[in-house]
């Protein structure tokens, strides 16, 4: 049983930043500590674990997973607008792909939502099939913002030294959309104008030295596929895998999907 709730007090702050650095191999330079998971808390952003039971002497609940978000503001037609940035969503090697992720995503949306934020955002890799996955098809987020090597040079063994392009995810809360994938009701017909794939071996390409430039050229041949659909007004829709394994991007009309009313994220999202 995996219990999903607020993460409390410094020993629980810290498994966080345990388990941040055993999932992205960070060095001192790019961790953030553990007081920077209270600041987020008490600020009114999030730190939320996944905790598992382990059999002993006593039942003690272990940090199997952790999502952590920072407030912000946007400005819309409609006057500034709350919003959570999620900054870092991890689950522990031996809990993958057994829904972990989503549940503390939509923990995430729910606790927001008790608030009244109706946005959240957040970054990721469009070279991580996995993630993207997760963030378009199964919490039904889109984007329409290519962030060209957003945090500069990273010590992320996961990176393997590739410039840190980012998408960025712009999930509304309750939108149509997302109550629709919440409730596992069909997906709508949606009219798709173009495809951006993602080689299945991508992650193997940068993890090896000799094979790095293969996955060099995916990321900066993609890089410009995305410049192009979003300054013709497209946004990323759907993601898909196909027969071989490789990650299939589906961009299309943003009035498909509900989108914020007014924000700029053509200035905007650089701000981060």
């Amino acid at each position: 049983m995996i219990e999903i709730r607020s993460c409390d007090g410094f020993d629980e702050m810290q498994a966080c930043v345990q388990l941040q650095i055993e999932t992205w191999g960070y060095d001192e330079s790019d961790v953030t500590a553990r007081k920077t998971f209270m600041l987020a808390q008490k600020i009114g952003g999030q730190v939320i674990g996944a905790f598992d039971s382990e059999s002993g002497a006593e039942s003690v609940r272990k940090l199997v997973g952790f999502a952590m978000s920072l407030p912000g503001i946007k400005r819309t037609q409609n006057g500034p607008q709350p919003y959570l940035h999620s900054h870092m969503l991890a689950v522990r090697t031996s809990h993958r792909n057994r829904g972990v992720g989503a549940q503390l995503k939509w923990e995430q949306r729910r606790e927001a939502l008790s608030r009244g934020i109706r946005r959240m955002e957040w970054t990721f890799d469009p070279l991580v099939i996995s993630n993207a996955f997760l963030n378009i098809h199964r919490l039904g987020a889109i984007s329409h913002a290519y962030l060209v090597d957003f945090y500069g040079v990273s010590s992320s063994r996961l990176q393997g030294g590739l410039p840190t392009d980012r998408l960025l995810a712009e999930w509304e809360l309750d939108s149509p959309r997302v109550e629709a994938i919440l409730a596992r009701h069909p997906a709508a017909a949606q009219s798709i104008q173009d495809r951006i794939v993602v080689p299945a071996p991508i992650d193997r390409w940068k993890a090896s030295e000799s094979s790095r430039p293969k996955a060099l050229a995916v990321q900066l041949e993609n890089r410009q596929k995305f410049q192009v659909a979003f300054s013709r007004g497209l946004a990323v829709l759907g993601f898909s895998r196909d027969a071989d394994g490789n990650g299939v991007f589906e961009l299309g009309s943003p009035t498909q999907a509900e989108t914020n009313d007014g924000s700029d994220f053509s200035t905007e999202s650089k701000a981060f």
